[in-house]
């Protein structure tokens, strides 16, 4: 998949470099220089001689330092020949000159995954999302699921998740894609290529029973589930898994598989947060609390931590400490819809008429950027 992108960014590149022009200039010597120079780097391009058009696209680009076009086909050539250190830095002056050129982020944020500087690539790979990339559907998905494992390898597990699903049900074929799926469903940070020997099967079949559950193919997903914890019943993340898809349909047992995950993995936070909520909703406050509090002390930068938190002093009638988590999980991630209702109702029952006033405008606010 991913040698896939890269031949296939290298292609698109290539092409677009080659459709544009060179820029004028008003110096003549230099006009001179510069053109004999960058017509024999195409030539030499075109014909394949990729280390001499390295060298010739160089020398023009002494003439005029900011041609983006020979900075373009620069970049390209060098990624191609596997010269991601060069590549990055001919990728660096190219986007300063064409911060919105999208596909120029897109090789920046490949070359750095290639030298694995992992978190500078996924800067840089998102800011090829947001600038776009043209009508190049391949390069797009590949940035994409560049995007998508390192977010798993960055333990963001959900957002993870989120883009893989939202790509399978793009139409993208969902086969190269289920091992990063089971590998963010167990959250486990590794990369696809970073797996180990002995847990390709597991992961695999996370993935397969994860794709089937969001298919709503639920018996299929319930027998792969089930699969999971007969055969791997001490490995992280598998009765989390079970148990998540047994809370919507048999509460009990899926409570049963949340515990036997804690004592699997007695850190997990997801497992305490999901049993929080469900007894939450069983209104069982007394049960649901030492979790959430657990799970913040755990990891106090989660912000579904602080909201279960939140919810559940709330629901013990604990209205201030319940704002005040409720307000730490909102500055750690105000895009989450489901916070700002918590803190309109929490605010709106303790009287606070203008702050639960803000709050309904940000829930306006945020759904309708979502529906644009």
């Amino acid at each position: 998949m991913i040698r896939l992108a890269t031949s296939l960014l290298f292609v698109a590149l290539s092409a677009a470099a080659q459709v544009k022009q060179p820029e004028q200039t008003s110096l003549p010597n230099a006009q001179s220089g510069f053109a004999q120079v960058s017509q024999a780097a195409d030539s030499a391009r075109d014909a394949g001689r990729s280390e001499e058009a390295i060298q010739l696209y160089k020398r023009a680009l002494g003439f005029r330092p900011k041609w983006k076009d020979g900075l373009w086909s620069l970049s390209s050539l060098l990624y191609g020949q596997n010269h991601y250190a060069d590549a990055r830095e001919s990728l660096r002056r190219l986007v300063a000159i064409d911060p919105e050129l999208g596909l120029a982020w897109a090789m920046l944020g490949m070359s750095e995954f290639e030298l694995r500087d992992y978190a500078r690539a996924l800067d840089h790979l998102r800011r090829a999302m947001a600038e776009g990339m043209g009508d190049q559907k391949d390069i797009a998905e590949s940035v994409f699921y560049y995007v998508a494992v390192l977010e798993n390898r960055f333990e963001l597990f959900d957002d993870s998740t989120s883009l893989l699903i939202a790509m399978v049900k793009s139409g993208q074929d969902s086969k190269p894609l289920v091992e990063p799926i089971g590998l963010a469903a167990l959250r486990l940070p590794f990369l696809p290529a970073e797996i180990p020997a002995d847990r390709h099967e597991m992961i695999r079949q996370a993935g397969e029973a994860t794709l089937a559950l969001e298919a709503q193919r639920r018996d299929e997903a319930g027998k792969l589930f089930l699969g999971l914890t007969e055969r791997y019943p001490n490995e992280p993340g598998v009765h989390f898994l079970y148990g998540a898809f047994l809370l919507d349909e048999n509460p009990e047992a899926g409570i049963q598989e949340m515990k036997k995950e804690l004592q699997v993995s007695p850190s997990n936070v997801s497992a305490r947060l999901r049993l929080a909520e469900e007894y939450t909703k069983q209104q069982n406050p007394d049960s649901a609390l030492p979790l959430a509090q657990e799970a913040v002390k755990l990891d106090p930068k989660r912000s579904s931590a602080h909201m279960m938190l939140g919810e559940v002093l709330i629901a013990k009638e604990d209205s201030l400490g319940g704002i005040r988590e409720l307000e730490t999980a909102r500055e750690q991630a105000p895009q989450t819809v489901r916070i700002h209702w918590d803190l309109l109702r929490a605010y709106t029952a303790a009287g606070r008429s203008e702050e639960a006033r803000r709050e309904k405008e940000e829930i306006e606010k945020l759904s309708s950027a979502r529906n644009q």
